[in-house]
């Protein structure tokens, strides 16, 4: 099972990598330099991430029979984030050194929807999916609200504009109903949706390899905040969420589910919010490739831990 799992993480971060690849040989012969992927940032954000949190809403199918598993998932997802937000407060303070917001949310923030989703579908089945799919509606609206405020260099609060005008919010507001009523759109809106929705994961993977292409590979690996940050994505806040989630009950595919989110490797928007609030790109592209690769190893080992307890 283990040589399975590792197996499967391995193949997802690999099929990641192949579009972070051509990203990267992209960037270098000047077909999608890193101001043509600056300048596509926006629509990622604000078009296709809106259109990825519709579908997700509107693809579940709400049925009585399951929905106390699906916010029991929800929770167990919120309280993921937020205790990476907790226990990373007095190790990665914002204000001692300006790259710290970027450290800081590639260990709260999950690679929720690249990773965990896949991984979920590989190990776990169609219910497996089901109860990962909260991590993204969990990972969307806290990362829209709480890592905007993190990575923005403005003070003095978010303001609830913002809080409510993002992507992430919006995606909600607008799927949230339609799951809730069971709503089926008209194949003249479902398609539009579907087809931009699909672009999200190859135009994330291009614009990181426009980043990782214009980053001193050298010293990917000499950077010792890049372990501490993969110390707490990968197996502290997992570790601490696993064993609490099974005190409290949960177990099964649903501990498994929660356990997959909990334990994958920084979020690939992590890049795109350093690049969307000025800060350090460079720095976001090597955590986040470290991280992900070091995830080889620990995703299977967190996951037969969940299986197991």
């Amino acid at each position: 099972m283990f040589i399975d799992n590792m197996q499967t993480a391995a193949l997802q971060v690999g099929i990641l990598y192949v579009m972070v690849f051509i990203g990267f040989v992209a960037c270098k012969l000047k077909i999608f330099p890193e101001k043509t992927a600056n300048d596509n940032k926006d629509l990622l954000f604000y078009v296709i991430t809106v259109c990825v949190i519709v579908k997700s809403f509107v693809d579940m199918e709400f049925n009585p029979d399951t929905i106390s598993s699906f916010l029991i998932a929800l929770c167990c997802n919120f309280l993921t984030f937020i205790i990476g937000i907790i226990i990373t407060i007095p190790i990665l303070k914002k204000k001692n050194h300006p790259d710290n917001p970027v450290y800081r949310y590639s260990a709260i923030y999950s690679n929720a929807g690249y990773m965990a989703l896949p991984l979920a579908s590989a190990i776990l089945g169609t219910e497996g999916v089901f109860y990962c799919s909260t991590g993204v509606i969990a990972f969307n609206i806290l990362c829209f609200t709480h890592g905007c405020r993190l990575m923005s260099k403005e003070e003095g609060g978010f303001g609830w504009k913002k809080l409510i005008l993002n992507p992430g919010s919006l995606g909600v507001i607008i799927g949230l109903p339609m799951f809730l009523l069971n709503v089926e759109l008209p194949v003249v809106l479902a398609k539009p949706v579907e087809y931009i929705s699909s672009m999200n994961t190859p135009m994330a993977m291009l614009i990181f390899g426009t980043y990782l292409a214009n980053t001193d590979l050298k010293t990917m690996f000499n950077d010792k905040k890049i372990y501490l940050v993969s110390l707490f994505r990968l197996l502290i806040i997992p570790a601490i969420c696993i064993g609490g989630y099974r005190l409290f009950g949960v177990s099964g595919t649903l501990l498994v589910s929660c356990a997959i989110t909990a334990a994958a490797p920084s979020a690939n928007n992590t890049i795109l919010f350093a690049a969307k609030y000025d800060r350090n790109t460079s720095i976001a592209s090597k955590t986040v490739a470290v991280v992900s690769f070091i995830s080889i190893i620990t995703l299977p080992i967190m996951i037969a831990f969940a299986q197991e307890i």
